[in-house]
């Protein structure tokens, strides 16, 4: 299984005289096997959102983040950045939004939530050797030191804000309304469009300042999906950073196609990866529909 979806076909010496619909191409397929076929080198960036581990089941099998041990999923998605390192330019960056969870407390499965059908889950991971019920795993910090330790260079943990967060029912704790994207880059020195994404100032001499390390964004939801999907301005300021036009960026968890969508609206080429079929075909829809 590794069918491409193509919505147009990358071509470097010739460049088509009038600007398709989108400039995405869509591959069906297990990232884990996909990768492979490219080369060294080929694109300028990686800005994704890998599935999290324990917390949705996507109904496709062996689908990253249903496996019943920590260790197991951060060692799956390590082998599946290495290979991404690899195709990266030499001054490569990857943007990685990834989310945290609790402990199930020995529950087998998740009831479906009104307000967010995706939640409702056959199975719960089991709680990680060394953890207790209600304990928060730190799934983002756990692999981004795997993925350091792999080779990569760890160079920022970005909290992304959710000032429209979901509410939650808890009584012990806060309400968690944030979620981490890391820059990592493949060598010492890569590209970071610092101008593309300053933020405005709030000193009266001074239009703009270097943007700080939390994003307020709101989440954005999708009509056409049943799962979470990051919102483009979050995609937007990853891209606009690691990136420049024309340049191709990766999405090897692709889901909904968010980023090709903020590819097509920034002048870049796309390649995102999905192992779902159903969300690959609505990644699809939307990329043609332009939203």
């Amino acid at each position: 299984m590794a069918e491409i979806l193509r919505l147009f076909e990358f071509d470097d010496e010739q460049p088509p005289a009038a600007t398709p619909k989108s400039q995405c191409e869509i591959i069906w397929g297990d990232v884990r096997k996909v990768l492979s076929g490219f080369p060294d080198g080929l694109f300028r960036t990686c800005v994704t959102s890998p599935p999290y581990w324990g917390l949705r089941d996507y109904g496709v099998g062996g689908q990253i983040g249903a496996e019943s041990d920590i260790g197991d999923y951060i060692t799956d998605l390590v082998a599946v950045f290495r290979e991404v390192r690899r195709t990266l330019a030499d001054d490569g960056t990857l943007w990685l939004n990834i989310g945290d969870s609790y402990t199930s407390g020995g529950r087998t499965w998740r009831a479906p939530d009104a307000k967010n059908k995706g939640r409702a889950m056959d199975y719960r991971a089991p709680t990680p050797e060394g953890l207790k019920p209600k304990d928060l795993i730190g799934v983002p910090w756990r692999l981004a030191f795997a993925l350091q330790e792999d080779g990569w260079y760890l160079r920022s943990d970005i909290v992304w804000n959710k000032p429209n967060c979901q509410p939650e029912s808890v009584k012990d704790r806060p309400t968690r309304s944030h979620e981490y994207v890391f820059l990592f880059s493949k060598n010492e020195r890569y590209l970071y469009d610092h101008e593309a994404i300053k933020e405005p100032a709030l000193a009266q001499n001074q239009k703009s300042k270097n943007r700080r390390s939390v994003w307020n964004i709101n989440t954005e939801p999708y009509a056409g999906a049943h799962f979470a999907v990051y919102p483009r301005q979050l995609v937007r300021l990853c891209v606009l950073a690691g990136s420049k036009e024309g340049d191709r960026v990766l999405d090897p968890f692709f889901g909904s196609g968010t980023t090709g969508v903020v590819c097509d609206e920034l002048g870049r080429q796309c390649t995102g990866i999905e192992l779902s079929e159903e969300f690959a075909e609505l990644a699809k829809e939307r990329l043609l529909k332009g939203r």
